[in-house]
């Protein structure tokens, strides 16, 4: 599929689902925010104190980070609503938090988004252009964990970069094509986000299942989609 093939796949797949998409986005961005944001406040004394103070207390970065991890499997599950969509499926917002309770998947979704963090790093550490690259290779492995979730951190990511083999610069490029709109949403004080998110989300779905698609098909293997 084409760029634009894909792109317009997505947005058929978000026909009539609009409205939940866009609810979906709105509440993982509240439940995204709003915990660190009251952690801050508590540990600055106050809103006063918090409104008031020129630099966040070491104890609030902290907890932001603590944060961040403990809500890892939350954005994981959020791009997985969007796979079911992508796949005629609906949005079902308790999917969010239902991650939760599957602990050991859980857990492996914080693995390994932190060892994917650590292999762009030390990517980093020699050429950012090479970091970016590689963080094109792993871009896959959530995606592949929904699907193959017997897989553990390091097969997944190596499941990705198989995937990705050929596919980084269209993956870029097509990344690339929402930067338009992300721009317009600038001007409407970030509200076009609830759209664009979904879309963008469904997008990379799509672009998922046409991977995996053409894997299979040059496999001989039928398609789990």
């Amino acid at each position: 599929m084409s760029i634009s093939e894909i792109k317009k796949e997505a947005k058929r797949s978000l026909n009539g689902k609009w409205g939940a998409a866009v609810l979906l986005t709105f509440v993982f961005f509240l439940v995204s925010t709003i915990p660190g944001g009251i952690g801050e406040v508590l540990l600055a004394g106050g809103f006063e104190s918090w409104w008031n103070q020129g630099q966040a207390p070491i104890e609030a970065d902290i907890l932001n980070m603590i944060i961040s991890v403990i809500l890892f499997p939350l954005s994981t599950a959020f791009y997985w609503i969007f796979l079911n969509v992508s796949r005629n499926g609906n949005v079902k917002i308790s999917w969010l938090f239902t991650i939760y309770s599957n602990g050991r998947m859980a857990l492996k979704i914080i693995g390994t988004t932190i060892l994917i963090g650590i292999f762009v790093l030390l990517w980093a550490i020699l050429l950012i252009i090479p970091a970016i690259i590689k963080s094109f290779s792993y871009s896959q492995t959530f995606f592949i964990l929904r699907d193959r979730p017997e897989l553990s951190a390091l097969e997944a990511i190596t499941e990705s970069k198989k995937l990705m083999k050929g596919n980084k610069w269209k993956f870029f490029l097509m990344n690339l094509s929402f930067i338009g709109w992300a721009i317009l949403c600038i001007f409407t004080l970030g509200i076009g986000l609830l759209w664009l998110v979904p879309y963008v989300s469904t997008s990379m779905a799509v672009f998922y299942n046409n991977l995996i698609k053409n894997e299979q098909e040059h496999s001989g293997k039928e398609a789990v989609i």
